[in-house]
């Protein structure tokens, strides 16, 4: 019988380090997880590797099976210990490919920022948050354009909760990018079904930049832009040169696109005084006009006296 027993013992394998496993939560410890491979004995998560997934392990229970990878065949303690990090982050990005595919909203807390953007962590995936995907409240607005001034302005989102939808993905090259744009627009959307091209808007501007100047505008703080051609009838140097964060001001809508990005203009919404602003450059454009004049009319007197000479000449009599 000992024989028999022995015999069947040879002909289990032992475990080895790299091997995937499967097996059934069967305990949990404060810093340890222990996972049943019957007939292969009972492995178990430690240390670091065990930290790694904490968060993750609060929605596991005894009896769920889980997959992990040997990174040792026997511990101190007799164990062989298992790496579920790979398993976790598989369940991860499939889960984030479900959420792109059906639009979902996902929660983050801001980790970090540079130039571009911020950084965000799901559970042990690093994300980066594009600024150019920022919301409008969160836009970082720099009159300069100057790269440290934006930086700042980005650090200052650290540490704070965003709502945002998965913009694109790729587990081999380990990206993930988001958008708290999708998560603004969807909203953004339903309100502006209330609005149409060359409706007549009051709203307040939120913000400058080289381009033009931001506008925040009905009940629901809806936000637009107001590009700096669109400002005022002459040339505009800088936003600034027109109006200030702050000021109330009247906008005409002049186009509401798919992505729920709103234009405004500000000359359009005072039409009437085109006339005046227009005068300037009507008397800019006299002078030249009158330079014309008096250089055809040189000309003409040019060419008219040398007609004379030519008839004078003739009539000189020969010695």
């Amino acid at each position: 019988m000992s024989k028999t027993l022995k015999d069947k013992t040879n002909l289990i394998p032992p475990l080895t380090e790299g091997e995937l496993v499967e097996g059934r939560i069967i305990g949990f410890g404060r810093s340890a997880l222990y996972i049943d491979l019957s007939p292969r004995g009972t492995a178990m998560v430690y240390g670091r590797e065990f930290y790694d997934v904490k968060n993750a392990l609060k929605e596991l229970k005894i009896g769920d099976t889980i997959s992990g990878e040997i990174i040792q065949a026997e511990n101190e303690e007799g164990y062989p210990e298992m790496s579920i990090k790979r398993g976790f982050r598989q369940k991860i990005w499939e889960d984030l490919i479900q959420k792109k595919e059906g639009g979902e909203t996902i929660e983050v807390r801001v980790a970090g920022a540079n130039k571009g953007g911020l950084i965000v962590k799901i559970e042990d995936i690093q994300a980066f948050l594009p600024a150019s995907q920022l919301s409008f409240e969160h836009f970082p607005r720099v009159e300069d354009a100057d790269k440290n001034k934006i930086l700042g302005k980005l650090e200052d989102l650290v540490g704070q909760t965003l709502k945002v939808k998965v913009l694109d993905l790729g587990q081999k090259e380990e990206k993930l990018i988001l958008s708290e744009k999708l998560e603004e627009m969807a909203k953004t959307k339903e309100t502006l079904k209330k609005y149409q091209k060359g409706d007549l808007v009051e709203g307040e501007i939120t913000g400058l930049a080289d381009f033009g100047a931001f506008i925040r505008f009905g009940t629901n703080n809806l936000e637009g832009l107001i590009h700096i051609s669109e400002l005022d009838w002459g040339l505009v140097k800088h936003p600034s040169d027109i109006v200030k964060v702050g000021q109330k001001v009247k906008a005409k809508i002049v186009d509401i696109g798919r992505d729920g990005r709103v234009s405004l203009s500000l000359k359009m919404a005072r039409p009437v005084k085109r006339k005046e602003e227009m005068k300037p450059r009507e008397e800019a454009k006299e002078p030249l006009t009158k330079k014309k004049e008096t250089a055809t009319n040189k000309a003409a007197v040019s060419k008219k006296i040398t007609k004379v000479r030519k008839t004078e000449k003739k009539d000189e009599p020969n010695d």
